[in-house]
């Protein structure tokens, strides 16, 4: 078999274990094809689904980042347990990936992407869209996708192809190391024959671990706990991941620990739950800030502890405040001086849950979470229904679309202000029903991973939120939805501008420049003209999708009730404005203000900045080398 051949029949025959359960590992193919592997993988492909159409089915993409994205969004739907392959051409077609690829690892998704390359011979140097790196010939455009992969490969003959795809298949199912992992393929190499071994193409099963706390770690992280007076539980996306939700609640009830969410945890806890506090940080409610701000342990559940979580480390004002790690990478144990716990999430919880039979939180510590819990939803309700005209406020859009959704449905979000307003105010009911990507928080990323989604879980309504700046940027995989047969509810919301930047703009004193989609006055060489005649409903409807234009919140009620009863892919358009802000959370994040400028509202928001600068703390306390007195703490029940 040719190379390419070789690697198309190898993927079909890999397979990921986890607690008893087998899945394909490489269920399908993502691809735009181009001179770099067309005469290749594109071939192999052919002959695969000429042979048997369910071995490793193509589906054509319309942008390579985008095709990323729809990976990504799988991946993270098949709790990182599947992943899609992702193919291109070399030059244009495989930089294209690198932001797909940088988003993937920095989320720790998994993603194979083989990018076709030059001539491994040189025969033919320079190929079309070559780059001739004057101080080495053995450089590619290929390699900028080194530092975002968290493997790298590039296969020049033959006999290293067996090693390559080992080593991409171990990463794409390693917890703690998953991420992008890339196979260059020079295109002279695709088209080669070589006679392969037969074991390389057998059935093969990648057992994904559940790593068990080690005893001395957890005898550690359960004294510093029975410590607490004011303990919090920070959930993150390892928690969904690692399907520990009924593990966490378990460990909430038995120990009286409120829970707080981060963006990739949110849904780790129902929204209504005695103990859910709701979002954590900048984006996060007054409940889950107003206990971080007094809390002395923290314990961090699968999270790498962005700046947004940590309100840009102000969110933690207890001076002795210390920290407790459950993870599966060892890196995000150790940050914040935590007290370490290297561990898959569920079973770590289960092994402190144990550890801290007889000792809970008091009654009233409950209480009290409840109350602020309760408290923040009526934000939330007021929120829903302000009743603005003639423009809804974006927090009503979402709210109108929270009410529709039934508690599985998905739904996915990005970049913009949306995202932020998510966190705080989409009542989540399912560990699988919130799926914003704040990693990369990369715009453009809404309908591509909104497309991944579904196509992870046909199972489910798939709710995509998408600013009129993200569908700008990245809008064309809704014509593969549509080739594909595949449903998506897609709300766009036009405020016409960057309604994100644009408010942080101003908060940083840039008064919204250039964050608006107008004209260009002539009389005064500013963007400050009428508003842009963009048509981004008609745009869609070019592009093959239904479209229902909404006027009003009633009218994207039953536009999305409409959709809901769709059997294809409907995008609901509505106007918004872009000034209504969602409710404070009580936080802060940081954005250095200029420290010297001409213009005043630059310079007050700076003296503000200042101020919030002072509540910045390093937390790098050493955590306790000795089991400390639990005196301090409640007593056991």
């Amino acid at each position: 078999m040719t190379v390419a051949q070789a690697v198309i029949r190898y993927l079909a025959a890999q397979y990921s274990e986890a607690d008893g359960e087998r899945r394909r590992l490489i269920p399908a193919t993502l691809g735009i094809f181009g001179h770099g592997n067309v005469a290749g993988l594109g071939q192999a492909l052919l002959e695969a689904e000429r042979d048997d159409p369910h071995r490793l089915p193509y589906r054509p993409a319309r942008n390579e980042q985008a095709m990323v994205h729809t990976a990504v969004g799988f991946a993270r739907m098949r709790n990182r347990l599947s992943t899609l392959a992702c193919t291109s051409s070399i030059g244009p077609g495989a930089t294209n990936m690198v932001t797909g690829a940088a988003l993937a690892t920095i989320n720790r998704l998994p993603v194979l992407l083989l990018p076709g390359d030059v001539f491994a011979t040189r025969v033919a140097d320079p190929v079309l869209q070559q780059l001739e790196h004057p101080s080495s010939h053995d450089v590619s455009v290929n390699d900028t996708l080194r530092p975002v992969s968290r493997f790298f490969d590039r296969v020049w003959r033959p006999e290293q192809l067996p090693a390559a795809l080992l080593g991409a298949a171990r990463v794409l199912t390693d917890p703690a190391e998953t991420g992008a992992a890339t196979i260059a393929l020079p295109q002279d190499v695709q088209a080669e024959a070589y006679d392969w071994p037969d074991e390389l193409f057998a059935r093969r099963v990648w057992h994904v671990p559940r790593p068990a706390p080690e005893p001395a770690a957890l005898a550690r992280a359960a004294a510093v706990i029975r410590g607490a007076e004011r303990p919090l539980i920070v959930a993150g996306g390892g928690v969904i991941y690692s399907e520990a939700s009924a593990a966490l609640r378990e460990f909430a009830e038995a120990t009286g620990i409120p829970v707080a969410e981060t963006q990739a945890g949110k849904g780790s806890l129902p929204f209504d739950h005695p103990l859910a506090l709701g979002a954590m940080g900048s984006t996060g409610t007054t409940a889950a800030n107003r206990f971080a701000h007094e809390a002395d342990v923290v314990i961090g559940v699968g999270t790498r502890y962005s700046d947004f979580t940590t309100a840009s480390r102000t969110a933690f004002q207890n001076p002795g405040v210390r920290f407790v790690n459950l993870n599966v990478t060892a890196a995000d144990t150790a940050k914040l001086a935590a007290t370490t716990l290297v561990a898959d999430a569920r079973a770590g919880l289960i092994a402190l849950r144990d550890s801290l039979a007889g000792w809970s939180t008091p009654a009233s510590y409950r209480d009290r979470a409840r109350e602020l819990a309760a408290e923040w939803d009526a934000t939330v309700q007021a929120a829903y229904t302000l009743g603005r005209a003639p423009l809804p406020a974006q927090s009503e859009v979402i709210g109108a679309a929270n009410d529709v959704a039934e508690p599985r449905d998905v739904v996915v979000c990005a970049a913009g202000s949306m995202p932020g307003d998510l966190h705080k105010l989409w009542r989540t009911r399912d560990p699988k029903g919130y799926h914003v990507e704040y990693g990369y928080s990369c715009m453009g990323y809404e309908i591509a991973g909104g497309l991944g989604v579904k196509l992870a879980a046909p199972d489910r309504d798939v709710f995509v939120l998408v600013g009129d700046g993200s569908y700008l940027m990245m809008s064309q995989e809704l014509v593969t939805a549509v080739q594909e047969s595949v449903k998506l509810i897609i709300v766009l919301v036009q405020n016409h501008g960057f309604q994100s930047i644009g408010a942080l703009s101003e908060s940083v004193g840039a008064q919204r420049f250039g964050t608006s989609y107008r004209h260009r006055d002539p009389s005064t060489g500013r963007l400050d003209g009428p508003v842009l005649p963009v048509d981004l409903a008609a745009n869609a409807e070019s592009l093959g999708v239904r479209v229902i234009r909404a006027h009003d919140i009633e009218s994207l009620r039953a536009g999305l009730r409409e959709a809901k009863a769709a059997d294809e892919t409907v995008l609901v358009h509505i106007e918004t404005d872009p000034l209504v802000a969602a409710p404070d959370s009580e936080s802060w994040w940081d954005v250095p203000v200029s420290e010297v400028a001409t213009i005043d509202t630059t310079r007050q928001a700076r003296t503000e900045y200042d101020k919030h600068k002072q509540d910045q703390r390093p937390l790098l306390a050493p955590p306790p080398t000795q089991p400390p007195s639990t005196s301090g703490g409640f007593s056991t029940s």
